[in-house]
């Protein structure tokens, strides 16, 4: 075939591969359901023919949108923005993977108890899948899209025995990492910054509690603060709720970095050495965390396996194909916001 004499068609790439055209499709967004070698012999074709996907076409032919909804799960109640810096990490990730495998993203922030995302999203056709962010305080708009045909994955928590695919980190092992690090500094009574009705927070504190528990120490419910997931409000708490606990408070485990960094913030202003008279570790890993000073010490997550995983099993369950939930690896940092050798 010339192509500059006939427009070529994915029926011509498909049939010059010798695969099926939902294979070349399958092949020419990358997903990996199509074996390696396949994906590698259609992709030259169509490099070599100059073949470029018609998206109008393509999606009058399959009747899909070609576009993943991403929907980050806020409370109507929380001060939670788009801008904070963990979501943008992994919507970064998200959205290069999604341009990569051909799709486009629509961005969706959702406040509200009412909307029906499998109507508004699914059935107008805005979206063939979704990617959710979070889980709210056990938001049962997810159980009611788990009864559904509809595929979609999320960020967050696994009980081990979820009746949908989740992708999300270690929390539980991370706290404790992080608290038992804590102790070994020398720290004996730790405060708990976050919002424990949140299910990856909820499993963050239980791993605070397992660290104190494993060290000997108890549970102090004045230590324990339901702290919102931003600077302001671990800026607030810390001067309203843990200025009177000191000097005996000696440690904060905060949720995020972002609440760790408020709350250094506030120590601070008021005259106390972080971390020679209170040691602080965060979670997350944001950039800032490691420029601010002192760098914070915190758990890392895995933002770019992260966002892959979540586009890959997304695609996977749309190709009919079963996604496994899955929890990565996290890794703790040791920085001067905790370090032993400034401590007196």
């Amino acid at each position: 075939m010339n192509s500059g004499k006939k427009m070529m068609t994915l029926a011509d790439i498909a049939a010059l591969a010798e695969v099926s055209e939902s294979t070349a499709s399958r092949a020419l967004r990358d997903n990996p359901v199509v074996n390696k070698e396949t994906r590698l012999k259609v992709q030259q074709i169509a490099q070599q023919y100059q073949f470029n996907v018609n998206p109008t076409a393509r999606s009058l032919r399959t009747q899909k949108s070609y576009t993943i909804a991403v929907i980050i799960l806020f409370d109507a109640k929380s001060q939670q923005a788009i801008s904070d810096p963990f979501l943008l990490e992994i919507l970064g990730v998200i959205a290069d993977e999604l341009t990569h495998k051909g799709y486009d993203m629509l961005l969706s922030t959702s406040k509200t108890k009412d909307k029906d995302w499998k109507t508004y999203y699914i059935d107008a056709k805005r979206a063939d899948g979704l990617i959710i962010i979070g889980q709210g305080e056990h938001d049962q708009r997810i159980e009611q899209l788990s009864h559904s045909k509809v595929p979609f994955v999320v960020w967050g928590a696994s009980s081990g025995h979820d009746s949908f695919t989740v992708v999300g980190s270690q929390n539980r092992s991370g706290a404790e990492a992080a608290v038992s690090h804590l102790v070994a500094q020398g720290c004996k009574h730790i405060a708990f910054l976050g919002d424990y009705r949140h299910n990856e927070i909820e499993q963050r504190y239980l791993g605070y509690q397992d660290a104190l528990q494993k060290a000997g120490l108890a549970l102090n419910a004045d230590y324990e603060l339901i702290t919102d997931f931003t600077a302001q409000d671990g800026y607030l708490k810390t001067q309203q709720q843990l200025f009177p606990l000191l000097p005996e408070l000696d440690g904060i485990f905060a949720a995020s970095d972002a609440i760790a960094l408020g709350a250094m913030k506030a120590l601070q202003e008021h005259g106390v050495q972080v971390p020679q008279q209170l040691a602080i570790a965060g979670f997350d890993d944001i950039a800032m965390s490691a420029y601010c000073s002192p760098a914070l010490t915190t758990v890392k997550q895995d933002t770019i396996n992260g966002g892959k995983l979540l586009v890959s099993k997304l695609l996977q369950q749309m190709d009919g194909e079963q996604a496994e939930s899955e929890l990565l690896p996290v890794r703790l940092l040791t920085r001067q916001s905790s370090a032993r050798d400034r401590r007196v």
